[in-house]
């Protein structure tokens, strides 16, 4: 199925999300009561702090030395038994996967979640050529039944309420009309899949963790549906993303401690399953795909997001996404760490997103790698700025504020406006097409004086 075409500019698409009140509100509770869990897990977790640090430095040194840590790798793999491939770009990474299912005469297959292959449009492009793909994922077969991509790297149906689901798995699944009850909706779920799981001979899964010293790699799942679309298919198709790469064994309880915690606040994934080798009669395939990757390693202000583990913490946090929702960043990988990863890929056609951001710097606060996101969002806005990606009103009323700030006197000025505004003129202030900081929220009351008024006067009577 088609996925549906996203508006390519945050600030429309997140309004239209925005009309819904209703939904923004309770898509706001439910992924603020996710990062509350996270708070809980990490504060009950010794050595919280260390940890990060920790899996900061393993990524830092993955990165410094990606060349050699990917040539063990495929050594390692392929003494495993394994076919290891590479791919510059999506399109390669298309036409290897596509190669192994004609090789094999398969038309139809099983996938869990992967970011890699929504990244690469898979699903897209191996249905055009008349293959069956079925993502098993629960949340991401929501949205495939939807025509929807994703809209959060970990809870990819965050956006859809019970009752439209119910809705959805009445056409396309045969469950009663106006059911909504999650057990039930699950239950259905879990008997449509279990047929596509019994049928395929091919299974397609993500890479979470990809061990240099094993050759082996770990996918990382709450439902097992990885596990049960590996074990009956003939053929395994890892996908993985060339900074999946952690050094040894030992490394990855520091990732498996961080992940889950930072994700959902669970204590571990349900199942954190290890491939390492083809099993009896079966065949592995590991696809190490580009696609920007190198390019990104090469910029100094930008390549330490290439440490991100895909835990989604930095999402559930943003106030911009929770209150605008994942379809308004139109790029694979939405909220902040999508911000600052989608500009590298295309300049031009994700520039407005840099901008999506409040830059508080929550998401810096919870990332379990430690990468500075909210500063990374703040060079990328420099960047777009010097290569003229700003739109022209924008780029306009910057200078304008720029101005403003520089100077004492008009800055002095501009307040004394804005407080006469306030006080004389409310309407024009809480004018909705006038002022897009009114459309969603109340204007602050007046304050009679500015703070600099006050303490001069303070000070001339104290002295």
């Amino acid at each position: 199925m088609p996925k549906t075409t996203q508006v390519p500019d945050h600030p429309a698409a997140a309004a239209a999300f925005q009309a819904d009140a209703e939904r923004a509100n309770w898509h706001d509770q439910a992924l603020w009561f996710i990062r509350e869990k996270r708070d809980v897990a990490s504060k009950l977790t010794p050595d919280w702090e260390l940890l990060r640090e920790t899996a900061s430095q393993i990524k830092e040194h993955v990165l410094a030395h990606l060349d050699d840590l990917l040539i063990q790798f495929e050594e390692k793999a392929r003494e495993n038994g394994i076919h290891v491939h590479w791919a510059a770009d999506g399109a390669e990474h298309n036409q290897i996967v596509l190669g192994i299912l004609r090789q094999h005469g398969i038309q139809k297959l099983v996938k869990s979640k992967s970011m890699l292959t929504e990244e690469c449009h898979l699903n897209d492009f191996l249905m055009a050529e008349g293959i069956e793909v079925v993502d098993t994922d629960l949340g991401e077969r929501i949205v495939q039944l939807a025509q929807e991509p994703p809209s959060h790297i970990v809870l990819p149906s965050i956006h859809k309420r019970k009752e439209e689901v119910g809705e959805l798995f009445h056409q396309h699944l045969g469950t009663e009309k106006g059911a909504s009850d999650p057990a039930y909706l699950t239950e259905a779920a879990r008997q449509h899949l279990r047929e596509k799981f019994l049928t395929s001979d091919l299974a397609i899964t993500g890479v979470n963790f990809a061990i240099a010293e094993t050759g082996g790699v770990v996918v990382c799942t709450n439902e097992g549906n990885a596990d049960l679309g590996v074990h009956l298919a003939k053929v395994h198709i890892a996908c993985m993303g060339l900074e999946k790469i952690i050094p040894k064994a030992e490394d990855l309880g520091v990732f498996l401690r961080l992940l889950a915690r930072s994700a959902t606040g669970q204590p571990i994934t349900t199942y954190s399953s290890h491939f390492h080798k083809p099993a009896p009669g079966q065949e592995m395939h590991l696809v190490l795909v580009d696609n920007g990757r190198s390019a990104h390693l090469g910029q100094k202000d930008f390549y330490s997001s290439l440490k991100c583990i895909r835990c989604g913490a930095c999402i559930n946090t943003c106030p911009v996404y929770r209150r605008s929702g994942g379809h308004s960043y139109h790029h694979t990988i939405s909220g902040p760490i999508g911000a600052i990863l989608a500009p590298n890929l295309d300049r031009q056609k994700n520039a407005d997103l840099p901008f999506a951001s409040t830059l508080c710097g929550s998401c810096t606060n919870v990332c379990p790698v430690k990468i500075d996101i909210h500063n990374q969002l703040y060079l990328w806005r420099q960047v777009l700025a010097q290569d003229g990606q700003v739109p022209k009103a924008k780029a306009v009323s910057m200078q304008a504020m720029a101005t403003v700030l520089a100077s004492p006197k008009m800055y002095r000025l501009a307040g004394r406006s804005g407080r006469f505004l306030l006080r004389w003129l409310p309407g024009v202030a809480q004018h909705k097409r006038l002022n897009a900081w009114a459309r969603h929220r109340d204007m602050p009351s007046p304050p009679k004086e500015s703070f600099r008024d006050w303490y001069l006067k303070n000070r001339k009577t104290n002295e």
